[in-house]
């Protein structure tokens, strides 16, 4: 009996001994500064290995501009008044589609979702056209609406508008159905159902939408662009394409990268302060 309590006591000892637990050896996330810097030495690397490829002549030597090339071009377009109008053409007609596609692609996807008999009969046809390249309308927008912005903007649209039903419908989908029965149990009318579960559920999935919409739409306008438009930097890069002026497209190209990464940080911003009531790993 001794022995045996001597033992438990040693046991619980050992437990409460803090040189014996072991340690939390996970490893800390990184900070803001450490990730920035990890990056900026990927762009480093790849830059370098842009500038190798272009010594060692790997490629076609037409095709393979080197770094000092594009950007010599880069600050020719600039310099000249070129770069900021195409650009600012694009973004006009961009936000312009990505405003008209978010709203009607909120209100149709939430009233899908609200309205079961409907979205069975919508469906199928909703599938098929967001199946549809639609890409491929662009012809069609420009011979129906002109060379100037509608054309541009009603092709961002037909991009846009599918991919933000599908996400608004989804979101509305993600709500516990335990709940949603609960609140009707307890009296809960379909608006207080709506403003108190389904649409704070859906938000989340809408704004994955919008700002996968908002790259769509640029990438739409571009496209546009690129067939018959006015002003643009889609008509910068088949112009100078049409020319074998590769290192302007690729300026033309890298521009509208650093563009469509801006725009979408500044939609994760917003969508992080829109969204401060929920937890960081459930924002997108």
């Amino acid at each position: 009996m001794t022995s045996l309590t001597s033992s438990e006591s040693t046991g619980s000892s050992t437990e409460l001994n803090p040189a014996i637990v072991p340690k939390n050896t996970s490893p800390k996330e990184w900070g803001w500064a450490q990730v920035l810097a990890a990056q900026l030495v990927l762009l480093a690397a790849l830059i370098g290995l842009w500038q190798l490829a272009h010594l060692l002549g790997w490629g076609r030597a037409m095709i393979v501009r080197s770094p000092g090339e594009v950007w010599d071009a880069g600050i020719e377009l600039f310099s000249s008044g070129q770069m900021i109008p195409a650009l600012m053409s694009t973004l006009q007609a961009t936000m312009i589609g990505i405003l008209i596609a978010g709203s009607l692609g909120v209100v149709i996807g939430l009233a899908l979702a609200l309205t079961p008999r409907v979205e069975r009969v919508v469906d199928p046809f909703l599938t098929a056209m967001n199946s549809a390249p639609r890409v491929a309308f662009a012809p069609v927008f420009i011979v129906a609406f002109g060379i100037g912005q509608t054309s541009k903007v009603a092709l961002a649209i037909s991009v846009v508008i599918f991919v933000v039903i599908l996400n608004s419908r989804a979101g509305v989908y993600a709500a516990d159905a335990d709940v949603r029965r609960l609140m009707t149990v307890l009296g809960s009318t379909k608006p207080q159902i709506f403003f108190k579960l389904l649409f704070p559920v859906s938000v989340p999935s809408i704004f994955a939408g919008l700002r996968l919409g908002l790259i769509y739409a640029l990438l739409g306008v571009v496209t546009s662009e690129m067939i018959a438009a006015q002003a643009g930097m889609g008509q910068l890069v088949s112009a100078y394409s049409g020319n074998f002026q590769l290192a302007h497209v690729y300026a033309v190209i890298f521009t509208l990268i650093i563009v469509a990464t801006a725009l979408n940080g500044i939609a994760g911003f917003v969508e992080r302060r829109l969204l401060w009531w929920q937890p960081p790993a459930e924002r997108t």
